[in-house]
């Protein structure tokens, strides 16, 4: 009887256990994955399918040696250098649970054991060396090493492995993102220092030519050929001129501390060339296809890693529910004093414990952590997706404008050349009497207002182009 309640004793026990155990192995079901958007296979009006050149600022040497020097010394540039190597132990980290951990010491105690206990009554009548017994104060000296090794059964810790790696690779693309972002930004800057310089070489030629004008009314006044009215209008007209010089000029000022502190350093002189207007300072772009030049923009590989990461995360979320296999050791010699150490046989003292262990009673937990990296997952999908199409909008739109500002530049290019040769006219007409001071005035009012429109369409053309070697992914 007693042996048949055992026996039923023994069977339940193995049935519960076994019922925990296929309760705790049971994995989660993934949720399915968003469809991936399919890139259009050209750039809608671009028949161009070739490569974009990879070195759009380097004809001026000015620039690209302050390309170099923005590079070299600014401070975020630095600060995503560390991160990378913060990402980077992370990464030796996950490795490294791969591995058994050992861990070598000497450990030296001191035990005594109550004597009413079956420890300390059994040690004082026993011997631990003839003639000797044990004392009372027992000393214990361990030299040895332990280990710890939990084996990989499931991959899971090669998910965790690939996860960080990819976040490693995330980190170095956003690091390639800043150097990108900071090339546009120097070479921005560069330009709207080049076009203010174009302006301020225009707006001196202007004002000498107005001081010039002025003179000649001022003669006029005294020869009754004009009156006062004239004489103020074109002062006005000058003082005018000067204060847009001033403009000007605070505008060079603002852009090369903006360009010092990009370069993390103080007040220096920025060195820059003046050819604005050379067809060969534009270089053609040609923006190639679609799928094959977007994958060289740093965010798209970054969340594209990002994405990787996120898959490898929940891999390994999902395979916590598995059961995990820890095995643990330890080999030492071990001895009540140092002398008895040199007997190999006698001290040697080792140990072999492995533990197959899975969840039960905490599956809420593991179960929140699998809920929160699929959501992650999805996230990370649908912001590949989002930076993905916008990525190919932005391209699609400075394509466009690149276009669109040639045909505006040369339109520019020409009504200036008209209004240039109109201020001449202008000028000797009102010197021999043909003309007023108000067509003179009206035709100097044009010049320099289609002037200020010429060099703002070019230096659009240069921010397009800049926009859109970004926009492609740089260098």
């Amino acid at each position: 009887m007693t042996y048949s309640r055992l026996r039923i004793t023994e069977v339940i026990f193995i049935v519960v256990i076994s019922l925990f155990a296929f309760i705790g192995c049971k994995l989660p079901v993934m949720s399915e994955e968003p469809a991936m958007r399919v890139l259009p296979g050209a750039w809608e009006g671009v028949s161009d399918t070739a490569a974009p050149p990879r070195t759009l600022f380097r004809h001026d040497l000015m620039l690209a040696a302050l390309i170099d020097t923005v590079l070299a010394g600014n401070p975020d540039l630095k600060i995503a250098t560390e991160r990378i190597r913060i990402a980077g132990a992370v990464a030796a980290q996950a490795r490294g649970a791969l591995l058994p951990q050992v861990n070598a010491g000497v450990t030296p105690s001191l035990r005594k054991f109550g004597l009413y206990t079956m420890d300390g009554a059994g040690n004082i009548v026993t011997e631990m060396e003839k003639g000797r017994m044990i004392p009372i104060d027992l000393p214990d000296l361990m030299l040895g090493m332990q280990a710890s090794w939990e084996a990989d059964l499931w991959g899971k810790l090669k998910d965790k492995k690939a996860a960080a790696r990819a976040r490693f690779m995330a980190s170095e693309s956003a690091r390639q993102l800043l150097r990108t972002t900071l090339v546009a930004e120097a070479a921005s800057a560069y330009y709207e220092l080049v076009a203010a310089d174009q302006e301020l070489r225009m707006l001196d030629q202007t004002i000498a030519l107005q001081e010039e004008a002025l003179q000649l009314v001022r003669v006029q006044k005294e020869a009754s050929v004009v009156n006062e009215l004239a004489v103020q209008q074109f002062e006005a007209q000058l003082m005018d001129q000067q204060g847009l010089r001033i403009q000007v000029r605070q505008l060079i000022i603002d852009t090369e501390a903006r360009i010092n502190a990009l370069a993390g350093r103080f007040n220096t002189p920025i060195p820059r060339d003046t050819s604005f207007f050379s067809p060969v300072a534009l270089t053609a772009i040609q923006p190639g296809i679609p799928a094959g030049m977007l994958v060289n923009r740093p965010d798209i590989r970054q969340a594209e890693f990002q994405l990787m990461a996120a898959r490898a995360d929940l891999q390994a979320a999902r395979k916590a529910f598995l059961p995990s296999l820890m095995i643990t050791g330890s080999m030492a010699l071990q001895a009540y004093r140092p002398g008895a150490l040199l007997f190999f046989s006698e001290s040697i003292a080792y140990s072999l414990i492995g533990g197959l262990a899975g969840p039960v009673i905490n599956r809420n937990q593991i179960a929140g952590e699998f809920s929160k990296a699929d959501a992650i997952q999805r996230e990370a999908i649908f912001n590949y997706q989002a930076i993905l199409s916008g990525a190919y909008l932005e391209v699609q739109r400075e394509l466009r404008r690149l276009d669109n500002l040639q045909t505006i530049f040369e339109l520019k290019r020409k009504e200036s050349l008209i209004l240039l040769g109109a201020v001449d006219v202008s000028r000797a007409l009102f010197r021999y009497g043909r003309a007023d001071y108000l067509e003179v005035l009206l035709a100097r009012q044009n010049a320099l207002r289609v002037n200020v429109e010429l060099i703002e369409a070019r230096r659009m053309q240069f921010q397009t182009a800049i926009r859109l070697y970004r926009a492609l992914g740089g260098d």
